[in-house]
């Protein structure tokens, strides 16, 4: 019990340690400008059809499942209002870190565990590269960029879905629905959209690249790794949106 509580206290300081030495990269010079353009590419746009559809599911499906509910009392027409409110505030920031947690999180775990096997981090460090910056600081801030825009974009995406359902029994025009989504979303709720989107961001990069960097040797470590960044990069997030809903509950 002893052993296992060091071991436990050893990890949250290696732990510190990386978070400590990614802070100091990401502001130190020289910049690896190149090498987060083609990270966002890799983590971002290739992320968009998948993203894009699991947003126009879960948008349609939302509103479908929610149109009875409200039937039952008569407000169908507060279902717009419901959806934009669902969707901006949790839906949103939530499926998009949990499809980047599977997609990113994996690659990113894989990448970075397959070069620590075959000894490319070894190798860049001999050359005078500095692999840290290059490899790790590089995925973190790009998963930190891209997230929020994917979930901007599947917020969108999420509305026209919700849309498309509402107009299979409704009569309502494009403009009248988007009328009354936007009234009923605010300032504080675009603002709690774009922080949860980068700290879920942040938090997918560091978890994948911590379990990718620090991977046993070996063919197997790598479907460790793999495995272990989507593991821990979902979990914390859930973690992370329970304590910003009660944080964002105290304010508002």
């Amino acid at each position: 019990m002893g052993r296992k509580f060091n071991n436990l206290l050893l990890e949250f300081a290696r732990l510190h340690r990386f978070l400590m030495r990614v802070l100091r990269e990401a502001v130190s010079p020289p910049y690896e400008f190149k090498e987060i353009v083609r990270q966002c590419y890799e983590i971002g746009w290739k992320s968009f059809p998948l993203i894009g559809l699991t947003g126009f599911i879960v948008g349609f499906v939302f509103t479908k499942q929610s149109r009875p509910s409200l039937e039952d009392f008569g407000a169908t027409s507060w279902l717009p209002a419901l959806i934009s409110i669902a969707i901006v505030r949790a839906l949103a920031p939530l499926v998009t870190a949990l499809i980047a947690s599977g997609k990113v999180g994996s690659q990113i775990g894989a990448e970075l565990s397959s070069m620590n096997v075959t000894e490319q981090i070894d190798a860049m460090e001999v050359s005078g590269t500095n692999p840290f910056k290059f490899l790790v600081v590089s995925r973190i801030v790009a998963t930190t960029i891209m997230i929020p825009i994917l979930c901007f974009y599947i917020a969108g995406i999420g509305l026209f879905g919700g849309y498309l359902s509402i107009i299979g029994s409704d009569q309502l025009s494009l403009l009248s629905f988007f009328t009354q989504v936007f009234d009923k979303i605010g300032f504080v709720d675009i603002f709690a959209m774009t922080l949860r989107a980068v700290v879920f961001g942040f938090t997918i990069g560091f978890a994948s690249c911590y379990v990718g960097y620090y991977s046993s040797k070996g063919t197997e470590g790598v479907g460790k790794a793999a495995n272990s960044a989507v593991v821990a990069s979902m979990f914390t997030v859930f973690i992370e949106e329970l304590l910003i809903v009660q944080v964002l509950s105290l304010i508002s």
